[in-house]
C-alpha cells in the first residue's frame, strides 16, 4: 500500500493482530509507511493487554488465532467499561454469510476477507474514523449536558440533582473513615413575599447573593453547597460533627442577614432559617444514611421557621 492509497493518518495508534509473521509485518509496513502509528501482537491475548494499557480505538485483529481467537477477543473488547468506543475490523480467510454474522454478533463493525483489496481497506479505514468521530461529538456534546445539569443555573451552585448522588458518596466516605459529616439546610426567609412585591429578577439576585455567600464563608474544597429547593440551599460538611455544623451555621446567618442587594432604587434585605443535622459514621452503627441526615435537617430548618426564622435548630444524630 502507497500513501496515496490510505486516507489520512489518524492521530492515534491502530492496533493490529495477526498470528502470520509475514502478514502482520506486511500491514504494519504499509500502514506505518501511510503515517499511521501502528501497535502489533501476534495473538489475541497479547493484544487484549495491550489494549487494556492503552488507547487503540481503531483494532484489525484475524480471526483464527492461538490462545484467543478474533472473536473472543472483539467481546473482550465490547466487555471493556472505559466509555471510550474501539472500532473492530476482522480480517480472515473465511467468507460465508455464517462466519459474517458471526463476526458482527460479537462485536466486530467491519469484515474483511484476506488478503484485503487497498480500496476496501482504505474506505473501511475512513468509515471507521468518521465513525469515531461522531462518536467522540456525541460523547462531548453528553459531557456537555452532564455538567450543565451539575449545576444549578440561577445559584451557581450545584444543583439538586448532583448533591443527591454526591452526598450517597460522602456518606460511604464517612463510613470508610468513621468520620463525621454535617449538613446545613438553608432556607432564605419571606422569599415569596420578595418575589411578589419586586418580581422574579429580583427573587434571582436573592438566590444569587446568597449562594455566593455560602460559598465564600465554607471550607474551599472540603465543604460543598447546592441548591436544595426554590428558596433553600443545602451546605455539606464532611467531617465535621454538629456543634462544628452549628458554629459554621452562626458565621452563615450573620453574612446572610448582613446582605443589601439594590434593586434599582430599591434595597432588599434578606435574613435565612437553618436545620442542621451532624452524624458521626462507625462500624457499629450501621444503617445510616443520606435520607435520614436530610430529613433531621430539612425538620430542624421547620422548626427555625416556626419560630419566626433568622434562627438555628441543630441535632447530632446517634
Amino acid at each position: 500500500m502507497t500513501d496515496s492509497v490510505l486516507a489520512a493518518p489518524t492521530t492515534f495508534p491502530i492496533l493490529i493482530v495477526d498470528d502470520n509473521r509475514l502478514q502482520r509485518s506486511v500491514l504494519e509496513a504499509n500502514l506505518k509507511a501511510a503515517g499511521y502509528e501502528v501497535v502489533a501482537a501476534e495473538n489475541g491475548r497479547e493484544a487484549l493487554e495491550i489494549f487494556r494499557k492503552g488507547y487503540y480505538p481503531i483494532v484489525m485483529t484475524d480471526w483464527v488465532m492461538p490462545e484467543m481467537s478474533g472473536l473472543e477477543l472483539c467481546r473482550a473488547i465490547r466487555e471493556d467499561d472505559s466509555g471510550r468506543y474501539t472500532y473492530i475490523i476482522i480480517l480472515t480467510s473465511l467468507d460465508s454469510k455464517n462466519d459474517i454474522i458471526a463476526g458482527l454478533e460479537a462485536g466486530a463493525d467491519e469484515y474483511l476477507v484476506k488478503p484485503a483489496h487497498q480500496a476496501e481497506l482504505t474506505a473501511r479505514l475512513k468509515t471507521a474514523r468518521r465513525i469515531l468521530d461522531l462518536e467522540q461529538s456525541q460523547q462531548r456534546y453528553i459531557e456537555t449536558i452532564k455538567n450543565l445539569s451539575l449545576v444549578d443555573p440561577v445559584a451557581g451552585v450545584f444543583s439538586r440533582r448532583y448533591m443527591d448522588e454526591r452526598i450517597q458518596q460522602e456518606i460511604k466516605r464517612a463510613y470508610r473513615y468513621e468520620r463525621s459529616i454535617s449538613v446545613i439546610l438553608v432556607g432564605i426567609n419571606l422569599f415569596e413575599q420578595i418575589v411578589v412585591t419586586h418580581g422574579h429578577y429580583a427573587g434571582d439576585v436573592v438566590i444569587k447573593a446568597c449562594a455566593d455567600s455560602l460559598v465564600e464563608a465554607v471550607r474551599k474544597d472540603v465543604d460543598w453547597v447546592a441548591r436544595y429547593g426554590q428558596d433553600s440551599f443545602a451546605a455539606i460538611l464532611p467531617e465535621t460533627d454538629s456543634a462544628g455544623a452549628m458554629i459554621v451555621a452562626k458565621r452563615l446567618r450573620l453574612r446572610i442577614a448582613s446582605l443589601v442587594m439594590n434593586m434599582y432604587d430599591k434595597e432588599i434585605k434578606v435574613t435565612a432559617s437553618f436545620g442542621v443535622s451532624g452524624f458521626t459514621a462507625s462500624q457499629q452503627k450501621p444503617g445510616f444514611s443520606a435520607d435520614i441526615l436530610l430529613d433531621k435537617a430539612d425538620h430542624n430548618l421547620y422548626l427555625a421557621k416556626e419560630e419566626g426564622g433568622n434562627t438555628i435548630k441543630g441535632v447530632q444524630i446517634g
